[in-house]
């Protein structure tokens, strides 16, 4: 049986060490100088995660919906 791809799993974890990665580069090309740019960096990293965590539980509730009115359709036929 395949597994299927969670997109928005994937997207977290990209956009996560995308910002870890950018935030040590900033380090190592400014110095101290990089403060407010890792902080702006990890504005961006948590505003990316609580969006997707958004989309995530949005998704979770439209399927539960679904599901909850395909079984009332049964029901309803017996």
């Amino acid at each position: 049986m395949a597994r299927s791809t969670d997109s928005l799993r994937v997207l977290a974890i990209a956009s996560q060490a995308t910002g870890f990665i950018l935030i040590i580069a900033l380090e190592t090309w400014l110095g101290d100088a990089a403060r407010p740019w890792q902080g702006m960096t990890l504005a961006a990293m948590l505003a990316a995660a609580l969006g997707i965590a958004v989309v995530r539980l949005y998704r979770r509730n439209r399927r539960r919906k679904r599901a909850d009115a395909r079984a009332h359709d049964s029901a309803g036929d017996e």
